[in-house]
């Protein structure tokens, strides 16, 4: 599994946006994905970091939102 950013547009302060986007071998499945589950997870996040500049306070919320991510894309798979 890889993750990446890309840009997004532009955020308020005018410096462009990034959005994840997580892609997957076409040969692999839900089972047997390179990464585990909270390795996912952790990326996710961080990109949601990211987007907002690093500012303190919002880290549970991004960690949180990241896992409803990654259970909607393996979810996806089946």
């Amino acid at each position: 599994m890889k993750v990446r950013s890309e840009p997004a547009g532009r955020t308020k302060g005018g410096t462009p946006a990034k959005q994840v986007r997580v892609v997957l071998n076409p040969d692999s499945s839900a089972e047997n994905y390179e990464c585990p589950r909270e390795q996912m997870i952790a990326e996710a996040a961080y990109f949601r970091a990211e987007q907002r500049g690093f500012a303190p306070g919002n880290e549970m919320s991004d960690w949180l939102q990241a896992e409803v991510d990654v259970e909607s894309i393996l979810h996806n798979l089946h």
